[in-house]
C-alpha cells in the first residue's frame, strides 16, 4: 500500500513581497501555506510558522511571545538587514525562534530550515500530547494517578463527605477540585479554606462570619465561608490543624446543617458538601487528644490518598514538561526541554515537596537555563551516583536491576508502552508482565 504524503501546513504572518515571492516554490514542494496578520493568528493552525520580524514587533514582543507560545510549533523569523542590526533582536530570536533568514531570501536554504523545523515541531508534538489531550488537570498515566482519577469518578457524585490524605504537595486541593468540577454541584461555589494559616482568633469569623458590631472593629455584617459555599462544596485543608474549641463548632454545623454568625442567634441553614484533607496523622492526634474523635468519624466517610511523586513511575518528564509550558509565560522564555542528564537527576531526587516542588524546581530552570536545555544544575539538582546496596543473593541483584530497568524506560517512554517493551528488548506480554511483579504502574 502506498504511503500518502504527509501534509505541512506553513502560515506566514505579516508578509512581506520577499515573502509572497517564494510562496509559489513552496506550494511546488509540498507545502500548504496560509498567510495572516498578527492579530489573525489565534484563529489559524499550522505546522511550521514565519513572521517577518519588524522593529514595532520588537515594541511590543508580548504579542510575538503569545503567538509561539499558543501555537506549541516551531517558527522562523524573517529579519532585514536593518532590522538585525536592532539592539534587542539577537536575545529575542535566541530566545523564541527555531531559526532565522535574512533578506534576500536564499531559497534553498530555506526549503531546509522549514524541513528541519517541522521534523523539530513534530517530535514537540509528540510529547506534549499526553497532557494537551487530558480532559482533566490530575496530569500523569502512572498507575497510581489512573487509579486516582477511577477512583474519583466513583465519588464525585456522591454527597457523602471524603478525606483526602496524603504528603504535602501531592495534590489534595487539585483532587477536591476535580471531585467539586465532577460532582452536581460543579455550577456552585468552591470555597477553599486553609485551616493552617488563618489566625487563631479570626478563623471563627472567617468560618461562620459574623454580625455587624459582634466585637471591636466588626463594623458591617460579614458572611463566614461555610456560608458562602452554600448549594456548592467547602473545602478544609489541612483540618488536622483546627483548634479544638473551633472543632466542636465544626462538628456542630455538620450535624444539624446551619450555623450561627458570630453575635448572631439566628440559625442559617447551609447546604455544602464538605470535603477535608490533611498531611498529619489524625489517628494518633485523636490519642493525643489533638483532634475530635466524633469529627474524625463525621469527616472520613469516603477517603482517598495521593501517591507521593517518588512512586508515580513515568509521570516526573510529563510533569515537568507540562510545568515547563506552564511557567513560560511568567519567566517570559520560551519552553524548553530536559536534557538526558536532568531527567536522570529527576529520577534519582527523593522529591520530599513532591510535585509542588517538581513545580518550583523547573520554574527556577527556566530562569537560569542557558542553553535550548534544562540542565541538572538549572533546577538546583546534582546527578549522583547510586549509594552502594547492602550485599543480597544474585536473585535479589537481579529484582533490583529489572526493576530500575522498567523505572528508566518509563521515564522515558511512558506515553508509548510498545516503544517501552522494544528498548528493554521484550515482548509487549512480558512487559505487562514485570510490570505486575513488581507493582508498577
Amino acid at each position: 500500500m502506498l504511503e500518502l504524503p504527509v501534509s505541512r501546513r506553513l502560515l506566514v504572518v505579516d508578509p512581506c513581497d520577499d515573502c509572497h515571492q517564494i510562496v509559489p516554490g513552496l506550494r511546488h514542494i509540498g507545502w500548504e501555506v496560509d498567510s495572516c496578520e498578527l492579530d489573525a493568528v489565534n484563529d489559524r493552525s499550522c505546522d511550521v510558522g514565519l513572521i517577518r520580524l519588524q522593529p514595532f514587533h520588537l515594541e511590543r514582543p508580548e504579542a510575538v511571545k503569545d503567538m509561539i507560545s499558543r501555537s506549541g510549533t516551531e517558527w522562523i523569523a524573517v529579519l532585514s538587514p536593518d532590522t538585525l542590526q536592532l539592539k534587542t533582536v539577537g536575545d529575542f530570536v535566541c530566545e523564541w525562534f527555531f531559526d532565522f533568514h535574512t533578506l534576500p531570501f536564499d531559497v534553498s536554504r530555506v526549503q531546509v530550515t522549514l524541513g528541519r523545523a517541522f521534523g523539530m515541531a513534530r517530535l514537540r508534538g509528540r510529547s506534549t500530547d499526553p497532557i494537551e489531550s487530558a480532559g482533566h488537570e490530575l496530569l500523569g498515566e502512572s498507575r497510581a494517578i489512573r487509579d486516582l482519577r477511577k477512583l474519583l469518578g466513583k465519588l464525585a457524585p456522591t454527597e457523602s463527605p471524603v478525606l483526602i490524605r496524603g504528603e504535602s504537595g501531592t495534590g489534595k486541593e487539585l483532587v477536591a477540585r476535580t471531585l467539586h468540577r465532577q460532582s452536581q454541584r460543579h455550577a456552585r461555589p468552591f470555597v477553599a479554606i486553609n485551616c493552617g494559616a488563618i489566625p487563631e482568633h479570626l478563623i471563627q469569623s472567617e468560618l461562620f462570619g459574623h454580625e455587624k458590631g459582634a466585637f471591636t472593629g466588626a463594623h458591617q455584617r460579614k458572611i463566614g465561608r461555610i456560608e458562602a459555599a452554600h448549594g456548592g462544596t467547602l473545602f478544609l485543608d489541612e483540618i488536622g490543624d483546627l483548634p479544638l474549641e473551633l472543632q466542636a463548632n465544626l462538628l456542630r454545623f455538620l450535624q444539624e446543617k446551619h450555623i450561627e454568625r458570630v453575635g448572631g442567634s439566628q440559625p442559617i441553614p447551609v447546604d455544602v458538601r464538605v470535603l477535608a484533607a490533611t498531611h498529619v496523622d489524625l489517628e494518633a492526634a485523636i490519642i493525643n487528644g489533638r483532634f475530635r474523635e466524633d469529627l474524625y468519624y463525621r469527616l472520613n466517610v469516603l477517603q482517598v490518598f495521593t501517591a507521593p511523586l517518588r512512586e508515580r513511575h513515568g509521570d516526573m518528564a510529563m510533569l515537568a514538561n507540562h510545568f515547563a509550558r506552564f511557567y513560560s509565560q511568567e519567566t517570559g522564555r520560551r519552553p524548553r526541554t530536559f536534557s538526558e542528564q536532568a531527567l536522570v537527576a529527576m529520577g534519582n531526587h527523593d522529591w520530599p515537596g513532591n510535585v509542588r516542588e517538581l513545580a518550583n524546581r523547573v520554574r527556577r530552570g527556566l530562569v537560569l537555563a542557558e542553553g535550548r536545555q534544562i540542565e541538572p544544575c538549572d533546577l538546583g539538582l546534582e546527578t549522583r551516583q547510586a549509594p552502594s546496596l547492602a550485599m543480597g543473593t544474585l536473585e535479589d541483584y537481579k529484582d533490583r536491576a529489572e526493576r530500575q530497568a522498567l523505572c528508566d524506560v518509563l521515564q522515558r517512554h511512558s506515553n508509548n508502552l510498545s516503544l517501552a517493551a522494544k528498548v528493554l528488548g521484550v515482548s509487549r506480554p512480558t512487559f505487562y508482565r514485570l510490570l505486575h511483579k513488581h507493582q508498577i504502574r
